[in-house]
């Protein structure tokens, strides 16, 4: 399977050999490899430091471009003909307990450096131009068997990089492993050490997580071992405590089953739908969708319980967490209002809606109606068959009135039938407040009956205007 290595890796192989020096592909790109898998990266680790890496890169890439930010930690990278590269010198390190940051010392044999690797899946090699498989730490039965160990003893892998306790979450999602007893266990007994991770890595782990193809998975064991408290203690606190009195669903159960179905109404990746899979956006709001009810949760007479406002305040507190774990703004946002919607259809199913509140639906989701559709249909749990089917259909209904009233209005882009320089031209005042709160004056009339066309949308402005003296 390696015999498929582009021709500048062999080539590359040759030269490190010709200069005396050890070169072996390692990490993700080996495992794939066994899987049956491509992977974009090439990384290699090497016996040569960074300096004779140098050289055999200049004749590789016969003097085209290297870069060397990485130089400190021994790392260069380089591309020829398409194929990008980085290379490694063997490596040992020691961790600052009150860090992640490696204290970096090279090493000299390709099995040093591979113990330092996170799991043994990922600790395996090929040599380079040899083609021979390495595998000190029997990663190859560890993958066949779908697998997640650490090579040296778990506590003092994680204990020195507590990173690679996301990452083993991360990689039940994306390829479906179980983590070996032993390593589970010191997940748990080290849990708290995750908090000294920059909260940028630790987000990079939680996207991968969330957008492989077994998110539930991931999720329940960040719970299960103790990670989800520090890292999105939101859904963790969805586990509500019920009693023989106040019978309530299971919100956490209820959370991760919206999450599935949500997955479910993904668009096909590749497809240029909706929603495309794997959508981001989409699952985290799944994810946060009831994160304010343990805050609103109250007992009502005769074992009510209820939850008002949650979607309120659970918006914020989407936003707060987000904004800890340093989203993007534009993807805080989306999903902090995803949340804040998410009840607004049940109106609809109780009592038929006007044009009016059926154009305050969609224009106050504005680009994310997708997303909100799918988020709507996806948190519908019920057992209850008949009431599910009921729901449907009137979301069916509303998603019909939708389309009918956007081809005859362009709901989706409502405006005032007068914009901000005729305004001030009917009424002739200067910019100002004033321009503003006629606006908002027309727009709620257009909200409220539909295109009105210029001259009716002047009338009502005049008529307005003189009322207010």
């Amino acid at each position: 399977m390696f015999q498929a290595l582009p021709a500048p890796i062999h080539e590359l192989g040759r030269l490190f050999e010709e200069a005396g020096q050890e070169l072996a592909l390692v990490g993700g790109p080996v495992r794939d490899a066994v899987l049956g898998r491509s992977s974009a990266d090439l990384d290699f680790t090497t016996s040569a430091r960074p300096d004779e890496t140098e050289a055999v890169l200049r004749r590789w890439t016969h003097g085209g471009a290297i870069w060397d930010m990485g130089r400190e930690f021994g790392t260069l990278g380089a591309t020829r003909d398409g194929v990008k590269v980085e290379i490694t010198t063997y490596r040992t390190e020691s961790y600052d307990p009150t860090s992640r940051k490696p204290e970096v010392a090279f090493g000299d044999t390709l099995a040093g450096d591979l113990s330092r690797r996170d799991f043994t899946v990922n600790a395996m090699a090929v040599r380079l131009p040899s083609l021979e498989f390495v595998d000190p730490f029997d990663g190859l039965h560890d993958l066949a068997g779908e697998l997640l160990r650490t090579p040296v003893e778990p506590a003092q892998s994680f204990d020195d990089d507590p990173l690679r306790m996301m990452r083993a979450v991360r990689f039940v999602s994306q390829l479906g492993f179980t983590i070996e007893d032993r390593t589970a266990a010191a997940i748990r007994g080290l849990a708290g050490r995750i908090e000294i991770v920059s909260a940028e890595r630790t987000r990079d782990e939680l996207v991968k997580l969330l957008v492989g193809a077994h998110p539930r998975r991931g999720l329940e064991l960040m719970v299960d071992l103790g990670l989800a408290e520090h890292v999105l203690p939101e859904l963790p606190a969805l586990r509500l405590e019920r009693d023989e009195h106040h019978h309530h669903k299971d919100v956490y159960e209820h959370t991760l089953t919206v999450l599935d179905q949500a997955i479910d109404l993904e668009s096909p990746e590749g497809s240029g739908g909706p929603c495309e899979s794997p959508d981001l956006v989409l699952r985290l709001s799944a994810i946060m969708h009831d994160v304010g009810k343990p805050a609103t949760r109250r007992f009502e007479p005769g074992g009510l319980v209820t939850f008002r406002f949650h979607e309120t305040v659970g918006a914020r507190m989407t936003a707060k967490r987000m904004k800890k774990l340093a989203f993007d703004k534009d993807t805080t946002k989306a999903v902090a209002r995803l949340v804040e919607l998410h009840l607004r259809f049940h109106g609809y199913a109780d009592s038929g809606w006007t044009d009016s509140a059926v154009r305050r639906y969609v224009t106050d989701a504005g680009p994310l109606l997708q997303h909100l559709h799918r988020l709507t249909r996806a948190d519908v749990t019920t057992r209850n068959r008949r009431k599910a089917r009921a729901l449907a259909r009137a979301y069916d209904d509303l998603e019909e009135r939708i389309d009918d009233l956007a081809a005859r209005e362009e709901i989706e882009k409502i405006r005032p039938d007068l914009d901000g320089n005729r305004i001030m031209q009917v009424l002739g005042i200067p910019p100002g407040r004033e321009v503003g709160e006629a606006y908002a004056f027309l727009l709620e009339e257009r909200m409220e009956h539909g295109p009105l066309g210029e001259d009716e949308a002047e009338r009502r402005l005049r008529a307005w205007w003189e009322d207010r003296g």
